[in-house]
């Protein structure tokens, strides 16, 4: 999946946990799936600002 389409289910499992039409189980279930989709995310950000970083090193070396 694509970063937008994680950011997008991250934020509907948020929506869906605001709720209370939830089991415990079911909140426990999108919980661990939003940790996860969080921990992807920000691990996409971190790399795409070493990228930045990066490529802006190599910019001021011309």
């Amino acid at each position: 999946m694509s970063f937008e389409t994680d950011l997008s289910r991250l934020n509907e499992i948020v929506k869906k946990l605001e709720g209370s039409d939830l089991t415990l189980d079911e909140s426990l279930e999108l919980y661990k799936q939003g940790v996860e989709l969080s921990v992807k995310c920000k691990k996409t950000l971190e790399e795409a600002k070493l990228t930045v970083k990066q490529m802006d090193g190599e910019n001021k070396d011309e």
